[in-house]
């Protein structure tokens, strides 16, 4: 039940992020920065060292949860490749100098269903936020603590990026407000599912480790590019060094 009402924070996370999206000032890239960090810490201080604790058997001299690893990593590039979501993001980069706004609509006026199919991804892994939430607190209370952190601060890009890259692609404020929504509840959704079973250890370890190829993935070609791609400044930096601290400090402190 705890995995539930955790992955109701990221419901609402993620429409705050939608929000904050419709009334973007200058300082988002702060935030995603922070985000950013939130994930690389998680990673690497607490999804691996787990991962390789319950899937620790090797295939050809390799630990099973590293193999995971680079398979969610590898499966999440895949599929954003396939769906042209970085075409939005390379539309953004060539936009930045001058006149955001109408570049930005002008880049996205004659491609509606590749805003929609780019979202429609975005939701679909925020359903995997809420699964790696459920199954992280099977794995133990510290485990899910930390990942709700991760996920939750995360899901506020994932509304963001949500309700930005549908509209940039040229559809209407009502389409992107639905598919907010639909990101919004996925985590509950993916959370709810693991209620129905128990995941084995071995196959746990399986999970999270290819959760934290997933998350790595998310932090360094999605949320770390579009934090600094408009500011490319050391506060943003200094917030992503910030957020790897404060998941150090909460891991510590749980341990």
């Amino acid at each position: 039940m705890t995995a539930i009402l955790v992955a109701a924070g990221a419901f609402l996370m993620t429409l705050v992020g939608g929000f904050v999206a419709q009334r973007t000032g200058d300082r988002r890239h702060l935030v995603l920065g922070f985000a950013a960090g939130l994930m690389l810490g998680v990673v690497a201080f607490d999804l691996l060292p787990e991962a390789l604790s319950q899937a620790p058997q090797e295939v050809h001299g390799v630990p099973q949860a590293l193999l995971m690893f680079t398979a969610g990593f590898l499966t999440i590039h895949c599929v954003e490749r396939a769906v042209a979501i970085h075409r939005a993001h390379e539309n953004e980069y060539a936009s930045h100098t001058h006149a955001l706004g109408h570049a930005h609509a002008h880049a996205g006026r004659d491609t509606p269903g590749v805003g929609l199919t780019a979202a429609g991804a975005l939701v679909g892994h925020s359903l995997m936020d809420g699964f790696a939430i459920g199954a992280a607190f099977q794995a133990g209370g510290t485990v899910g603590t930390v990942v709700a952190i991760a996920v939750v601060a995360h899901d506020f890009a994932d509304g963001f990026n949500t309700y930005t890259v549908t509209r940039l692609y040229g559809n209407n404020r009502r389409r992107a407000l639905s598919l907010l929504a639909a990101d919004a509840l996925a985590p509950v959704t993916g959370a709810a599912i693991t209620l129905l079973f128990t995941i084995p250890e071995r196959i746990l370890g399986l999970y999270l480790g290819f959760f934290a190829g997933f998350l790595l993935y998310l932090a360094t070609s999605d949320i770390l590019p579009e934090a600094h791609s408009p500011h490319p400044s050391r506060s943003t930096l200094l917030c992503t060094l910030v957020g790897v601290g404060f998941m150090w400090l909460v891991i510590g402190l749980a341990g």
